[in-house]
């Protein structure tokens, strides 16, 4: 007897399973990079209509696909049209590349989260050199905050050619991240849909405390005006409306087969549509929220260092010129300039090249993402706030639910198709595919341990899943509406629901978000290969800072290599059904 498929105890289970997998490390730490660079407040207006042309129209067919077949991504597919397995296999594929590298970020978070015990921060202060006469060269160059991130944390490489050992420190964080992963997927819905509550509330907690400490930092306001501060000339930049489609699309998790397997384990009757709203306007409402968090500390940041500044020109001015102490102030700094400048032309011309170009702006409009945002900018920030070692336990915290709520849906995705699988469900317990897919992925993920594993994190992360996905959820839409039916898609949906499908969500699944899906695709397709050599960002000991490089040959294979390996499933599983479905007739397949 065929066993009962497995259920959320609850919808709001199942709510909270996307929230959780949906609002993630993205909506922290690309959104507001993308407000910084496209115009602040103005970057909304296209952001928003994404959302309602894109985001909710392709959440809501995921979640009623996975909700009508009652299956993972493979067999959602393959019930839809034989020929359309290779659709789910691809997300399966997809999901699994993204699976591998993104757990390390949970790696770094508790290696920060373990040493943000320590009285100073680690990365509060340049250590001494090895002569112990001043302080190490390399990070009086960078920043400490740099320092301890490239040499520390990553331990860096000069190249990616150059791929050292495994750092055995950052290795054991990657294995605990994954013991925490596969606890919370030990039993299914059965643990993860208890799981997700704190996944999902728990940051929103951490926010909401990081928001009111943030507006009472000194010069939160400064950082706030930036981002609500409208650049309407971006309105007209194509790169402004691609971004917003690409935020929208990527940060709800499309094409990744979670979401078709979250919905999967529904009762037949939930309102997915409702859900689908739901998920959508709470993951974007995030967005904006987590950018207010953000800019308030942007604001404090950029002030802090601003003032720092106006602080080393006051005193080299005051020691170079015998200026009284307290006469030259920031208030009075250009005037007592210009006077300096033309009394004493000379004198001032030796000290103008040790003298910093001092500038709010320019502060407040240097534009960081990724990595770069949560464990440098951040962290600069958090080590000059009162009671620092609190806020950086909160802060790496919240990191950790956001990227283990994260992983719970893409493990998902791997999961659920190979527990469907009756040949692997009827030799091997859940618990044991469960354990199997966490080893191997953890396995493959000491890679990113290595001392050019951050460079190997960066091709996973900027290669491994755009054009696959873009493609996969083109096959999607075109698949239910013009393969499966519209019309009998939508007499589906009113059976499961009782609600009559409007002529909203069918323009914009027929029409409008297909045609949108084309132009970014035509877009990175463009970016990634028309644009010249691919290169990185390689660390530069000597210079302390990054600098760019051209990707090595073998590099370039493995780029290649990540986006054949999932769109090559679509065209792959259709053929193979061809030819075994002429076979099964004993007709010949035809020769090209």
């Amino acid at each position: 007897m065929e066993k009962a498929r497995p259920l959320w105890a609850n919808p709001l289970q199942f709510v909270f399973a996307c929230i959780s997998y949906a609002v993630g490390l993205g909506n922290v730490w690309r959104f507001p990079y993308l407000c910084q660079m496209y115009g602040g407040g103005s970057f909304l207006v296209p952001y928003v209509i994404m959302l309602i042309v894109e985001g909710m129209p392709l959440l809501y067919l995921e979640l009623a696909v996975g909700q009508r077949m009652r299956q993972g991504s493979i067999g959602a597919w393959r019930t839809i049209s034989p020929y359309l397995g290779g659709v789910g296999l691809a997300s399966v594929v997809v999901s699994f590349f993204l699976s591998t590298y993104y757990n390390i970020i949970n790696a770094w978070a508790f290696w920060y989260l373990f040493h943000s015990f320590q009285e100073p921060l680690p990365w509060a202060v340049c250590p001494l050199n090895d002569n112990r006469t001043g302080y190490d060269e390399e990070c009086e160059k960078a920043s400490s905050t740099q320092y301890f991130w490239y040499r520390k944390t990553l331990n860096i490489s000069p190249s990616i050619q150059d791929s050292g050992r495994v750092q055995w420190e950052p290795a054991l964080c990657l294995i605990l991240a994954w013991l925490v992963v596969y606890l919370c997927i030990l039993r299914g819905t059965e643990t993860t849909g208890k799981v997700v509550y704190f996944t999902a509330l728990l940051p929103y907690c951490v926010l909401i405390v990081y928001l009111v400490r943030g507006l009472t930092l000194h010069g939160a306001i400064n950082g706030l005006v930036y981002m609500f501060t409208p650049k309407l000339e971006q309105l007209a930049n194509p790169k402004a409306w691609i971004n917003a489609a690409t935020q929208i699309f990527f940060s709800l998790g499309l094409g990744f087969g979670s979401l078709i397997a979250f919905a999967s384990y529904n009762e037949p009757s939930n309102n997915c549509q409702k859900h689908a709203v739901i998920v959508s306007l709470i993951n974007s409402s995030t967005s904006i929220f987590a950018s207010i968090v953000t800019f308030s500390i942007y604001g404090f940041k950029a002030t802090f260092n601003y003032e720092s500044c106006l602080d080393k020109v006051i005193l080299l001015l005051t020691n170079s010129f015998d200026l009284e102490d307290g006469f030259l102030t920031a208030s009075n700094l250009e005037q007592v300039k210009g006077y300096l400048a033309s009394a004493f032309p000379d004198k001032y011309s030796e000290v103008l090249p040790q003298m910093k170009n001092c500038s709010l702006q320019s502060e407040l409009a240097t534009a960081v993402q990724g990595t770069g945002l949560s464990f440098i900018v951040y962290t600069e920030a958090i080590k000059n706030m009162e009671v620092s070692q609190l806020w950086s336990v909160l802060y790496f915290f919240m990191l950790l639910m956001l990227g283990i709520g994260s992983m719970l849906g893409n493990t998902a995705a791997i999961l659920t198709p190979l527990t469907d699988s009756k040949v692997i469900s009827s030799h091997l317990p859940k618990e044991a595919i469960s354990g199997l897919v966490c080893l191997v992925n953890c396995v493959i993920g000491l890679v990113f341990t290595m001392e050019s594993g951050n460079y190997w994190f960066d091709i996973f992360n900027d290669y491994a899943a755009t054009l696959s996905l873009l493609l996969i959820v083109l096959v999607e839409t075109v698949a239910v509406c013009y393969v499966y039916g519209l019309r009998r898609f939508e007499g589906d949906l009113k059976a499961m629901t009782g609600c009559t499908l409007s002529w909203y969500w069918k323009a914009m699944w027929a029409g409008v978000s297909p045609l949108l899906i084309v132009s970014l695709f035509l877009f990175y397709l463009s970016d990634y290969i028309l644009t010249g050599t691919l290169q990185y960002q390689a660390w530069d000991a000597a210079q302390g800072q990054l600098v760019t490089k051209d990707y090595p040959p073998y590099a370039l294979a493995v780029i290649g290599l990540l986006v054949a390996a999932s769109i090559m499933c679509i065209p792959l599983v259709a053929l193979g059904t061809f030819v075994r479905r002429c076979l099964k007739r004993g007709d010949t397949p035809p020769v090209a």
